[in-house]
This record gives C-alpha cells, structure tokens and sequence, in this order.
C-alpha cells in the first residue's frame, strides 16, 4: 500500500512539474545616479512598469519575467561588472544603456548569444555584421538626426541656404552622429558653420553662445540631455540668441520646459515613441499602469523596448527556443510590429537591425511637449552602419 501511495505521489509530482511555468530572467542596466540618470531614471522606469504589465497579464506564455537591475551610473567598468553578475545569474535577454558600455559589451554579449535592447542608438550597433544581438526600438542616432535635418530644409522659407551648427558633449554618445549629419545637411543644401563642445554637467553655456552667434546659425544641433540642453537654451536667450535648437532624443523631454522655462519654446525635438495622453491605441494601458499620472517620453520608450523584447520572445517560447540565440532569430523574423501606436511600427532583418526609419518631430508649446510630425526616410543600404 505504501509503495503505491510513494508511486502515486511521484505520479503528481511529475504531472505538477510538467505544468510548472518557469522564471524568465533578464537584465536590466541602468544609470539611476550618473551623469545621464535624468533621462536613465524614467527610462528604467518604464521597462519595470511593462514587466509588471506583463507579468500581471500572462507572462511569456506562462513564465514570469525576472528583472535583475544594476545602477552602473554610466561608468563602462560598472557595466562590464554588471553584465558578468547578469550572466552567473542566468539571463537569456538583457536591457541596456549608454554608447560606451553598450560598445564595450558586444563581444561579450556576442559570445554569450544575449540579446540586448540598448538606448544607445549608434548607427554602427545596428548593423549586424558588428553587433549581432544588439537590438532597439528607437532609429540610430544618425537617422535621427537626417530626418531632423529634412523636416528644418522642408519648411525653410528663405532663398538662401539654412546656416547650421552643432553642439554636443565630448563623448563617443556626442559624436557618434555628426559625420552622418554633417554629410547629409550638405547635401540636402544647408551650410555647416561649425562646432561647439557642451559637457552634460555643464552650468553655464556663455562661451558656446557666444561661438554660435559669431557663426550666425539659423539653426543648432543640440546633442546632449535635457540638463545640458536646458542651461543651452537659457543663456541664449539671455545673450540674444536668435537661432532655433534641434535638439536630440536625450535632451527634448517634458522636462525641459521645466527647466529652462519660455527659453525653450518653439525650438525643435526628435522623438521615438508618443508623448504622455497623445491619441494612440497604448495609451490607455499606459495610462492604466501609471494611475494617470503623466510620463516622460524616455519612459514611454523603456515601455516599448520591453514590450518587443517580450514579442520576441513569445515568439521563441512558440519556436521551441526561448534563448537568448531563439530570441534573436524571433526578433529577425518581426514584420511591421505595431507597439499600440506607442512608437513607429518595427521591423528587424538578419542583415539590418534598424526598428524602423521613421521619426517623431516634436516642440514645446505653452510648456509642454507636443507632437508635430513623423518624418520617413528611405531604408537606405549605404545608411546601414553610419
């Protein structure tokens, strides 16, 4: 009798295992305290609120996501520390950060057939030749900047050719996208005037302006974050400024008229994913998920990275290979997939992993952030890379 109970038991034990869901572990690289943490905190924030969302609605198929966050404070050492816990720890997926760390991973990442959704959007990253398991939600930084370019030259009402300047930090984030920019302005009819160096800690922008108004710059690109950009736009009114900014995915945010107040009315803003209450059919579960409290465009795009990263790997699971290696050949398989309107549809090829060639173009009006227009560029193979 006793046998048969212990056979029995092993029986619904077997059965209760084969229907047991598994834990899904992913990691998360953050810069919640660095000198990026003002774009890095709402970011994160919207990868943990989406995997809540997730979790709360079925998981993959079943199994629970498993976040493990790292704040590595936009320090590449940090990062590479951070990655070998996320490995001992068992990731199959990963959501990273900044150009230099996300750099400074890919062998690694490479090697261990992890993908990575990065925030860095360096065109070079998302070629697949060198970065094979980085993928984004978001065009590359020099795509960015190319569609910022066509929107000023499409309404430029002057004769003459548009004078622009750049001004960015001197970090490989700030100069990832000036060749691509500089080319292509040239091309499409601006003159390029020059170049000024902003750090993102910066508190005063006197000797930038100064360079800017002896350039005579109809237009600026803007390439840090939203602190920078703030104290930029400030001290350019002050100084009589009279040229309009263009200003980066990092450093056009909610915040910004926060900051530097009516000094940012009016200028210009690249944006990949909607803006808090915009009219899309994902703003409801947004809005759900926060209570109605509004959100920075950063975290709308932590959210959509996530919910990609969670397609590919339904996906996989569907495959038979939820791994890091099923959920990249998943991720390559995406056609047009609409994130709810939350961001321009995605797609993602073997030999491309640009999401899509399509960019949000938004100002500031009355003190908040408002949507203008998508600009779309060709998928272009000379781009791929640059």
């Amino acid at each position: 009798m006793k046998k048969i109970i212990i056979s029995m038991a092993a029986i619904a034990a077997m059965l209760f295992a084969s229907t047991a869901f598994a834990t899904v572990k992913v990691g998360v690289l953050s810069d919640l305290t660095g000198p990026t943490s003002s774009v890095g905190v709402p970011y994160a924030q919207g990868i943990k609120d989406c995997v809540a969302y997730v979790n709360a609605n079925g998981g993959i198929d079943g199994d629970k996501i498993e976040l493990i966050q790292v704040d590595y404070a936009y320090n590449v050492q940090q990062a590479l520390s951070a990655y070998k816990r996320f490995k001992s720890a068992g990731i199959i997926a990963m959501q990273g950060w900044g150009t230099g760390d996300t750099e400074a991973l890919v062998r690694f990442i490479s090697r261990d057939k992890i993908p990575v959704f990065s925030a860095s959007y360096s065109a070079h990253l998302m070629d697949p030749s060198k970065a094979p398991y980085n993928f984004t939600i978001a065009p590359d930084y020099s795509t960015q900047g190319r569609a910022g370019l066509k929107y000023i030259k499409d309404t430029w009402k002057e004769a003459r050719a548009p004078r622009i300047a750049f001004v960015y930090p001197d970090k490989p984030y700030g100069h990832t996208p000036l060749p691509a920019m500089k080319e292509y302005a040239k091309e499409i009819g601006f003159e390029v005037t020059g170049d000024e160096t902003l750090d993102l800690k910066a508190m005063d922008a006197t000797p930038q302006i100064l360079g800017l108004k002896k350039q005579k710059a109809d237009f600026v690109w803007v390439g840090g974050t939203t602190p920078s950009t703030a104290v930029l736009m400030k001290d350019a009114k002050k100084l009589g400024f009279t040229g309009k900014f263009l200003v980066n995915i990092w450093g056009n945010d909610e915040n910004l008229a926060k900051m530097a107040g009516p000094a940012c009315e009016n200028n210009l803003g690249i944006q990949a994913a909607s803006v808090y209450g915009q009219d899309v059919p994902g703003m409801k579960m947004i809005e759900a998920e926060t209570k109605g409290k509004p959100q920075m465009t950063h975290y709308m795009r932590g959210f959509v990275s996530t919910m990609v990263m969670v397609e590919g790997m339904k996906k996989a699971k569907a495959n038979g290979k939820l791994t890091g290696e099923g959920i990249k050949d998943a991720l390559e398989t995406m056609r047009n997939y609409d994130p709810k309107g939350l961001a321009p549809a995605i797609s993602y090829y073997p030999e491309d992993h640009r999401p899509s060639m399509a960019v949000n173009i938004c100002t500031v009006k009355d003190g908040k952030l408002e949507y203008l227009e998508t600009v779309s560029l060709p998928r272009d193979n000379k781009w791929l890379g640059k």
